[in-house]
């Protein structure tokens, strides 16, 4: 009888919990709602091709050709640069499988990218919720910090992979709390697997196998210690070899390695020093770039200072768990790890990133500090709070910066530019199928044109209009008139009145389409040039 009651009390609790994740699925959808809502649209009316994003292009018509074709039909690249294999950009096709796998499923539009984020983000919170079983007041914590960080619901409504990042990097969190929970050689070798292919997306995220390395080194000593090597080996091979095999040259090096040729070219103490010159220097930077950002609403520095408060409520609950560690052994090997985590992914910003475009990368982990907050153990909830309070002073009350913060919604007038676009690129730009990939299938999109004596962009929006299968080659002008007579892609679009749109006409190329911001220009005809 107590046996019998004990399991109709256990299975209670389960559906609870499984209601209560349920319940928090929802969030992110109704973010998505309420700030559509806002603006007075609908999340149905979002558009890719009205945002200012350029990168969501590349990955669109990417995923694209992978659900039409298994690759695409032309090469994607930089000032005509191409992978070895196949005709991927700089970054893997790995970093948006899950798109992938939407298409092969419910076809691929333009709202595919946008439906597969918020469905994710759905997935992530049901799984985190129903492994890790936060209380009411942990989940009232959780929605108010998800409800003021506005990134979180920007980036579910674009064509950016980002929230793919964020949806692994919160179920790897569940995982390792459900593991600590009651261990079972699946959730570990589940969260190898999944920190493994978050690692092939973006090398960083490596940070994330350092809590399963512990937990098997734990539990299998030397086995453990050999097996996380082999791992972490393996696939730092497959990565190398996808990213020599299958990406493309980027315009410069995607990351400054001066930090670690220093060490073989100059010995072990220049580098050293030059590690200590350089996080100090760019620290410095990193911190005026932060202050700059509040002052003037630019988004690198929001998402600098939200990183910062992030990372110093986790250091400072780090300390707290310490003091009190034969009481918080679990919290505290979470919370050292996730200690490690930022503080290794703000020192590797330093030492190898961009600070501006870095800053987006500091998303994915402010999110799993989001999770992380909620669910920590303290009396008071003045950590909880001060994130709060800095997320709406950040994002909520002064995070208008249109290039970052506005959803792009779809109204008449590029919705008729679209479909003007449309006609002549299903008419002009014919896909070769044989041969595949090729630069017949390839579209030169000049990032940037004087026009007037002014530096312009060339606008790219109409692009996503190309036929399925082509691919997009994004070049600066000063190599395509350098190279006018012997580039090798097909198709070019240049910015309307601009200096190469006025070289292309006295050369009598054939234009093919043109409106006020855009021409298209073909450079050769079936028979080549």
């Amino acid at each position: 009888m107590v046996e019998y009651k004990n399991r109709l009390l256990s299975g209670l609790k389960n559906h609870k919990t499984i209601i209560k994740a349920l319940f928090m699925s929802l969030l992110p959808l109704l973010c998505c709602i309420i700030t559509c809502a806002a603006q007075g649209r609908t999340v149905a009316e979002v558009y890719l091709p009205a945002g200012e994003w350029n990168d969501e292009l590349f990955y669109f018509k990417q995923v694209e050709g992978i659900v039409n074709f298994g690759y695409p039909q032309g090469y994607f690249g930089f000032n005509e640069s191409h992978a070895l294999k196949a005709s991927f950009a700089a970054w893997s096709p790995v970093l948006v499988f899950p798109w992938i796998l939407w298409g092969l499923i419910f076809g691929w539009n333009l709202s595919s990218p946008i439906y597969c984020n918020i469905f994710l983000m759905m997935l992530a919170m049901f799984l985190f919720v129903w492994l890790v079983k936060p209380d009411r007041k942990q989940l009232g914590i959780l929605t108010i910090l998800y409800m003021t960080f506005t990134p979180l619901t920007r980036y579910m409504l674009s064509g950016m992979p980002e929230c793919i990042c964020f949806a692994l990097v919160i179920i790897v969190l569940a995982l390792n709390i459900s593991y600590q929970e009651k261990e079972h050689p699946a959730k570990l070798v589940l969260l190898f697997l999944l920190t493994s292919v978050m690692t092939l997306m973006r090398p960083y995220l490596l940070l994330f196998m350092l809590l399963p390395v512990y937990f098997w080194i734990r539990r299998s000593k030397w086995a453990g210690a050999v097996g996380s090597l082999a791992v972490m080996g393996v696939t730092g091979a497959i990565y190398a070899a996808v990213k020599h095999y299958f990406g493309a040259e980027y315009f410069t090096p995607l990351f400054d390695t001066d930090w670690v040729t220093t060490f073989f070219d100059q010995g072990i103490f220049a580098g050293i020093k030059y590690v200590i010159w350089r996080i100090v220097h760019v620290g410095l930077n990193f911190f005026g770039l932060m202050v700059q950002g509040f002052k003037e609403d630019l988004f690198w520095g929001e998402y600098f200072g939200a990183f910062m408060i992030v990372m110093l409520v986790i250091l400072l609950q780090t300390v707290v768990y310490l003091i009190h560690r034969e009481k918080k052994g679990k919290q505290l090997i979470l919370h050292i790890y996730l200690s490690l985590c930022f503080v290794g992914m703000w020192v590797a910003l330093l030492l190898m990133y961009k600070m501006k475009e870095g800053s987006k990368h500091l998303l994915t982990f402010i999110v799993v500090g989001i999770y992380a907050i909620c669910l920590m153990e303290t009396r008071y909830f003045k950590k909880m709070v001060a994130a709060a309070v800095i997320f709406v002073c950040l994002f909520v009350a002064t995070g208008t910066d249109p290039y970052e913060h506005q959803i792009p919604f779809e109204d008449e007038e590029i919705v008729a530019q679209g479909e003007y676009w449309e006609e002549v690129f299903d008419r002009e730009c014919v896909l070769e199928e044989s041969n595949v990939p090729n630069f017949e299938n390839v579209m030169i999109w000049i990032f940037s044109d004087r026009v007037e004596g002014q530096t312009v962009l060339t606008p790219y929006e109409m692009l996503y209009q190309l036929p399925e299968g082509f691919g997009i080659s994004c070049c600066y002008a000063d190599y395509v008139t350098d190279n006018l007579d012997d580039l090798q892609s097909r198709y070019l679009a240049v910015a309307a009145g601009g200096e190469v749109d006025s070289l292309c006409s006295s050369k009598g190329f054939r234009e093919i389409g043109r409106d006020e911001g855009l021409v298209v220009y073909e450079l050769y005809g079936e028979s080549g040039k």
